[in-house]
């Protein structure tokens, strides 16, 4: 049936004047699509009146696939071609999937795939990619949001997990296009929890949104006031959520039915039976499950509430370790919360709650269905975006970087330009110069990470700025500028200043990455920062060391004469003492502080040993430029 658009007088009378626009949650277990109406956000439904949709695709023989509940219902009957929790493996490379083994995947190595090292999935309907598959949700809740509305959207913000890193939300952007959307925002999901409970509530002072997924951890420490929220510090586990609860039920399973190594089948019977277990566990005290397996074997275990919070107990302390590091680089204290929201279907356990209630010592906000509060601020987010601003709408946004971007510099060392927790959208700009006489082109080398050395931190991208007039070393200024949009993806421009040559690069990063290498790289940058800060004084050293190298050989190849027999030797030896001392920094099995302290030696040696060569070229230099001229010309 079609539409009025009907207008009070002196109003615009354009159609459609309220934009279309809808927020999306894309999630591990469940997806969900949201809108506002008349001021207020709710939850879209489906024709049979269900607001979630099982992130699930199976593919058919022909070609075609079923998603959602249907596609679900033949997840223990067909596994292989039934592709469950997708977004575990958004932006991943194969040997980043844990519990692969236990997988009943054909998996495919996305490299030799035309992947770009996203692992893939081969089915009857042909090799599938992560994108494609969660493109195929997408389009599904793209579907539903305009049959509800009777229209095309104009755009939709698309939730994604703080911790995902670079890749993981540029393929989420990429499975987005693929559907056929205008992604206005990527907006991280304890974000858009605390906009959905900022506003609805007003809440005011410094809150915990403590966000456990089916298939991620996010721990975020935000600060609400007078329409503001800012995001203080990010952090959790790409790697973590309620599958990993389901896994070790799964094994617990095992281990009390004493079963051999399973068939994909009957794995799959058995990961349904340990996921409703769970979710019986989280009103009843006891469940029992039973299975009977392909061999005709029938599985029958009880297992308590108590006994199911002992065996994952190791996995509710990593979120605690997280929290603990999230609130100390917010540099805030349990006593400065004033409240902890709670997001994500997994925070339904009992024992989750109760560790979190223990932590902050409060009783955590959960008024809101856990389940579908990311959506909801999402859809509030993209009401605005669209240009639906209404009167009272006046917030501003503050999301963050969860890693650190840097530069590669001489010596392999990082040198940070965005560092973590900086607030984004965001530029930051730089000043680099040539390291030789001459030099007439600069590489940058785009990395990601905590570390000192760039060999311990991510590659996210390479080009190089050409055209650089020839000049000295240390002449040219070039001006090496990174910029973060809203959506936390890069840019890098590098441009010579003097002469106005540039060049720039979108970041897009190749998709072959650690499943666990964001925490990875937090924890080794506290755990490894003393020996990292003596790598790095280390690596300067040996960088002013190949420096001063240079710039001796090349006064000796012009000014050599200007030296005795016996100095031109002297300096010789100073200078082989140099290269040795070089040589010798690079023995691992050396302190670096002792290598440092004597590669420190040889070089402070040459450049003593120098300096009365260095004032007879000053001297020649001067001779020249004041040869045949007057003392008026000078």
């Amino acid at each position: 049936m079609a539409l009025l658009q009907i207008a009070e007088p002196g109003m615009s009378t354009a159609p459609h004047q309220h934009r279309l626009a809808v927020g999306i949650d894309l999630g591990t277990t469940n997806s969900l699509v949201a809108t506002v109406r008349s001021g207020i956000p709710e939850v879209l439904s489906d024709e049979d009146g269900r607001q979630l949709l099982p992130s699930v695709v199976r593919y058919l023989a022909n070609g075609n696939a079923n998603i959602g509940h249907k596609a679900q219902a033949h997840q223990t009957t067909d596994p292989k071609n039934t592709v469950v929790s997708v977004k575990r493996f958004m932006g991943r490379g194969l040997k980043d999937i844990a519990h692969a083994e236990n997988l009943p995947y054909d998996f495919v190595d996305g490299d030799r795939e035309g992947g770009h090292g996203m692992v893939q999935i081969r089915t009857v309907a042909g090799i599938k990619s992560p994108v494609e598959t969660s493109a195929q949700i997408l389009a599904t809740l793209r579907q539903r949001a305009e049959d509800s509305l009777g229209d095309e959207l104009v755009g939709a913000v698309i939730t994604v997990p703080a911790y995902f890193d670079d890749a993981q939300r540029q393929a989420t952007k990429d499975a987005a296009q693929l559907a056929g959307i205008n992604v206005l925002r990527l907006l991280s999901e304890p974000t858009a929890a605390a906009i959905a409970y900022g506003l609805d509530h007003a809440k005011e002072g410094v809150y915990a949104v403590y966000d456990l997924g089916g298939g991620t951890f996010d721990i975020s420490i935000l600060k609400l006031s007078k329409g503001v929220f800012e995001v203080l510090s990010t952090g959790g586990d790409s790697a973590l959520g309620g599958d990993d609860f389901d896994h070790r039920l799964f094994c617990w399973i095992m281990e009390q039915a004493k079963l051999a190594p399973l068939s994909h089948q009957d794995t799959a019977t058995l990961m349904v039976k340990a996921r409703q277990a769970k979710e019986q566990l989280s009103t009843n005290d006891e469940t029992t499950i039973e299975a009977i397996l392909k061999s005709g074997e029938l599985v029958q275990v009880t297992i308590t509430a108590h006994t199911f919070a002992e065996i994952t107990r190791h996995l509710v302390g990593k979120t605690m370790n997280a929290i603990r590091k999230a609130m100390r680089d917010a540099d805030v204290s349990v006593e400065d919360v004033d409240g902890v929201v709670m997001v994500g279907g997994a925070t339904r356990m009992p024992h989750v709650r109760r560790a979190v209630s223990e932590f902050f010592h409060t009783i955590p906000h959960a008024n809101i269905d856990p389940d579908k509060v990311v959506a909801l601020g999402a859809a509030i987010q993209a009401n605005l975006l669209a240009g639906n601003r209404a009167e009272g709408d006046d917030w501003l946004l503050l999301d963050v970087t969860p890693l650190s971007l840097g530069i590669e510099t001489m010596g392999g060392l990082v040198e940070k330009i965005i560092p973590r927790n900086s607030t984004i959208p965001c530029a930051r700009a730089q000043e680099f110069t040539t390291f030789k006489d001459g030099q007439t082109a600069l590489a940058v080398h785009v990395v990601q990470g905590e570390r000192e050395l760039v060999s311990d931190c991510r590659s996210l991208a390479r080009f190089e700025l050409r055209g650089i007039p020839p000049m000295a070393a240390g002449a040219a200024r070039i001006r090496v500028t990174y910029q973060v949009d809203a959506d936390g993806l890069l840019s890098v421009a590098a441009r010579e200043t003097r002469s106005g040559v540039e060049a720039s690069i979108t970041v897009k990063p190749s998709y072959g990455l650690g499943d666990d290498e964001v925490a990875r790289m937090l924890q080794d940058s506290y755990s490894s920062a003393q020996g990292d800060m003596q790598m790095r004084a280390l690596r300067e050293e040996q960088v002013e060391a190949e420096r001063i190298l240079l710039a001796t050989q090349s006064a000796l190849e012009s000014d050599a004469d200007l030296l005795g027999v016996a100095e031109q030797a002297a300096l010789a030896g100073l200078v082989q003492g140099v290269r040795d001392a070089v040589q010798g920094s690079n023995d691992t099995s050396i302190e670096p502080g002792v290598r440092q302290d004597a590669l420190h030696a040889a070089v402070q040696a040459l450049a003593k040993g120098t300096e009365e060569f260095a004032a007879r070229r000053m001297d020649k230099s001067v001779r020249k430029a004041l040869a045949g001229k007057s003392l008026d010309e000078v």
